[in-house]
């Protein structure tokens, strides 16, 4: 009785962070020109990740991603756009549920699944979105697509993180 009394308890939760994460994301504090931005929509899923692990991490993330699609629009270029940036930049942050049960394990799980759904992002900037280079972000002119990834997707992912950490932290 208490292993169903658990799944149950997962699948609430999972919905429930699930449905945070999306009403987090209809209010960014930051948008980006050409998509991303700056919102709180990782807290709920990452700390659901880091409590129930990666496994369960991994559905509820995936759900997240795929759910952006149809609830927020997509800014995309292409099938390949939409699988990068939406539904593989969210799933990969159930990494986070590795650091499940440890010590400082949320702050630790912040981090990495922030730096996969960076790496994600970064891998479309470089691929997809290279078609925007040159381009001016920032008051600088970038004719690498690497260096106009790094700086387009590393700025709000790092907001995103950093206000990820200190929310933690101010709640531990």
């Amino acid at each position: 009785m208490e292993k169903s009394h658990r799944k149950v308890r997962m699948l609430t939760e999972g919905a429930v962070c699930i449905a945070l994460a999306e009403i987090l994301s209809f209010i960014p504090l930051y948008k980006m020109p050409w998509g991303g931005s700056v919102d709180l929509a990782m807290l709920p899923i990452i700390l659901y990740c880091v409590r129930w692990g990666m496994k369960s991490g991994f559905v509820v993330c995936l759900a997240f991603g795929v759910l952006q699609i149809f609830v927020q629009g997509v800014l995309a270029y292409g099938w390949q756009s939409i699988l990068l940036d939406y539904i593989a930049a969210f799933t990969v942050i159930g990494v986070a549920g590795l650091f499940r049960g440890r010590e400082r394990g949320i702050f630790w799980g912040t981090l990495l699944g922030a730096a996969a759904r960076f790496a994600v992002h970064f891998i479309s900037g470089i691929t997809i979105y290279r078609i925007l280079a040159p381009t001016e972000l920032f008051n600088t002119t970038f004719t690498s697509p690497w260096m106009y990834s790094l700086a387009y997707n590393g700025s709000y992912v790092a907001i995103d993180t950093a206000i990820c950490l200190i929310i933690f932290a101010a709640l531990d």
